[in-house]
């Protein structure tokens, strides 16, 4: 998703192989499987954990620090953790060992932050609101290693307290007081202590650490899009889960198999990296591949792969520019350019960036509502709520609010509209969100297309998507199934089917 019509991206997020039905991450179940959070006569055993004693070894502490440091910033400045932790990871020029530590200390403490902070309100006998912001980072951090993963109880109290010591040094003994106390129970028990009372729907909020709204929205959204809401939990978990690094090889520029990593199993042009600095790898330092998950590249591909008549494509929220780079590539491979638009300066230049080694990219400052075509493919990635990529954003679920919902979906209408309007007879709209919201989504689609019909200009063939996904991947087309209209489907995928971030998509053909 995109920025657009004078709204700052961050006001709207962008917004692998699947594990259907099982349940993933959550506090109880990593006690109980012997994975991150394991029992305490685990701990006795050989571990292969993400680098914690190296990083000890190295005598800096540097993983917990940056951390903390990290952790600090998003709670008090809005920092955006996927923008500042590979900033400061660059800068440190860490091993791979310490920089996916790193990396798992930061994200893991801000995904589970929601049940850690109801472990810490017991634990410290202190409202979450009641304590300062760098000791309550640093609890986060300690319970995350207590709760979490397989970091000895000595080391994740000492090497944390020590973090604490070097800036709030007058907080250190509450911090190894509660930390202390966090040690002394499993993570069963802690949940079990935090949830006793709750209803069905807090307990999942706890547990998977989720806003109650947002619990509620994807239960709706499963719903909406056609799938049982007894996935919901499995959905919750693989939010959770940590997300590898996906990187897509532009088509024409460089093929993936000279990419190193795993081949995507869905995306034909991606493949995983094990590192947590992928602009180390020379094809995206140098603009010929991009970090992008596989769920971001199908959007793009999607909207290549239908046939439209000859002339320019347009991308109207186009910031950063994923998607631009990959809709440029095949762009030049069928002759043709690509018009990028995003209303901010500074995305803009992003754009430029992602597609530095393009020379059929054309990215201009200008709101996506002033299109005016005639275009003969357009994707119109609209800022919205983010809530299908909280695996990768996982702060955004605490910033987010329902009325924030609200606030988008006048936006995403007129952006789709506009769209429409800037599309050559015969030509594709793609309308696309990193959200399964159903208002997001399936509604806004619909009102938009009925009132075109209701104007008199009933022009727009819902095109079938899934069969265009499926035909992309080799994967059937039910399992990115969403809502029927007249004949076509939209299409919706899933962290917890797809291993990917949760996008929408609908194709929509103009008449000719």
């Amino acid at each position: 998703m995109a920025e657009s019509a004078g709204r700052d991206r961050r006001g709207g997020s962008r917004g692998h192989d699947g594990n259907r039905g099982q349940r993933r991450g959550g506090p109880r179940d990593t006690a109980r499987r012997g994975g991150p959070g394991r029992g305490r006569g685990d701990r006795d055993r050989p571990r292969q954990d993400s680098g914690a004693p190296h990083a000890e070894r190295a005598g800096k502490n540097l993983p917990r620090r940056i951390a903390w440091e990290v952790l600090l910033d998003v709670a008090t400045k809005d920092a955006y953790a996927n923008l500042l932790l590979p900033a400061k990871l660059a800068r440190t020029h860490m091993g791979a060992q310490d920089a996916a530590f790193t990396t798992e200390l930061t994200y893991g403490a801000l995904r589970r932050q929601k049940f850690y902070d109801a472990v810490i309100e017991v634990a410290s006998s202190r409202a979450i609101d009641k304590i300062d912001p760098e000791p309550l980072a640093a609890m986060r951090l300690g319970a995350h290693q207590l709760l979490s993963m397989r970091v000895p109880n000595h080391a994740a109290l000492s090497e944390t307290v020590a973090v604490v010591k070097r800036s709030a040094a007058k907080t250190a003994g509450f911090v190894n007081a509660v930390l202390r106390r966090i040690s002394e129970a499993e993570p069963a028990v802690w949940l079990d202590r935090v949830t006793a009372e709750a209803s069905e729907t807090t307990r999942l909020a706890i547990e998977h650490s989720h806003p109650e709204w947002v619990v509620r929205s994807l239960t709706q959204a499963l719903k909406g899009h056609g799938r049982d809401a007894a996935e919901l939990e499995a959905l919750l978990a693989a939010d959770n889960a940590p997300a590898k690094v996906g990187v897509s090889a532009l088509p024409g520029l460089i093929d993936r198999s000279e990419l190193p990593g795993e081949p995507t199993p869905l995306s034909p042009i991606g493949v995983t990296l094990d590192t947590a600095v992928p602009r180390d790898v020379a094809a995206v330092a140098d603009g010929r591949a991009r970090v992008q998950d596989e769920g971001s590249a199908l959007v793009a591909l999607a909207l290549a792969e239908v046939e439209a008549p000859t002339g320019t494509w347009a991308d109207l929220c186009a910031g950063p520019g994923g998607k631009a780079a990959v809709l440029g590539a095949a762009a030049a491979g069928e002759a043709t350019t690509l018009d990028a638009f995003d209303s901010s300066e500074h995305r803009v230049d992003l754009v430029r960036d992602s597609t530095q080694a393009l020379t059929n990219v054309t990215a201009a400052i200008r709101d996506g509502r002033e299109a005016r075509g005639p275009y003969s493919k357009i994707l119109v990635d609209v800022p919205c709520s983010g809530l299908g990529a909280l695996r990768r954003r996982p702060e955004a679920r605490y910033r987010r609010r329902p009325e924030d919902i609200t606030a988008l979906t006048g936006l995403q209408r007129e952006l789709l509209a506009a769209a429409l309007d800037a599309c050559a007879p015969g030509g594709v709209v793609a309308y696309s969100t990193c959200s399964p919201h159903y208002a997001e989504t399936v509604l806004i689609v619909d009102e938009v297309l009925r009132l075109r019909t209701k104007s008199g200009t009933a022009d727009i063939e819902i095109l079938d998507t899934p069969a265009v996904l499926s035909a992309i991947t080799g994967t059937e087309a039910e399992s990115f199934a969403s809502v029927t209209r007249d004949g076509g489907r939209y299409a919706q995928l899933w962290p917890h089917v797809h291993n990917s971030d949760g996008m929408f998509l609908a194709l929509l053909r103009k008449a000719k």
